[in-house]
């Protein structure tokens, strides 16, 4: 019994030391894994001769200020940016939140964000 007890301590620890981020573990996968795990981006963009963008965002609604109405509280996106070199591999990625919405970002905006990258 003491040897199960020991196995599934190890396996939660181990489990919970991780200290890679979502980002962090598509780095080096196809775009089609990463498409069959996530689902289609909200938006794809060219990233000119370096590959394409894709873009994936959760929008977060503020409930704190609506005090029982039935009008929708303010809301903000968080961006992950997942960046596909020309050979189809996830080469890096870039999260952030903002409070635009995915249709608003910029085409030209997008592709000088590159430098901005984790890597």
């Amino acid at each position: 019994m003491k040897k199960y007890i020991l196995f599934f301590a190890i396996i939660v620890l181990s489990s919970c030391s991780s200290s890679k981020s979502t980002g962090d573990k598509w780095v080096g996968k196809t775009k089609q894994n990463l498409m069959k795990s996530w689902g289609t981006p909200i938006r794809v963009f060219d990233n000119s001769t370096n590959g394409e963008i894709l873009v994936y965002a959760d929008q977060i609604y503020d409930e704190s200020n609506r005090n029982n109405s039935r009008e929708a509280g303010s809301s903000s996106w968080n961006y992950t940016y997942m960046y596909v070199d020309t050979s189809g591999k996830v080469s890096s990625f870039r999260t952030e939140k903002q409070n635009y919405s995915p249709q608003s970002l910029d085409t030209d905006k997008m592709a000088t964000m590159n430098s901005l990258t984790v890597k």
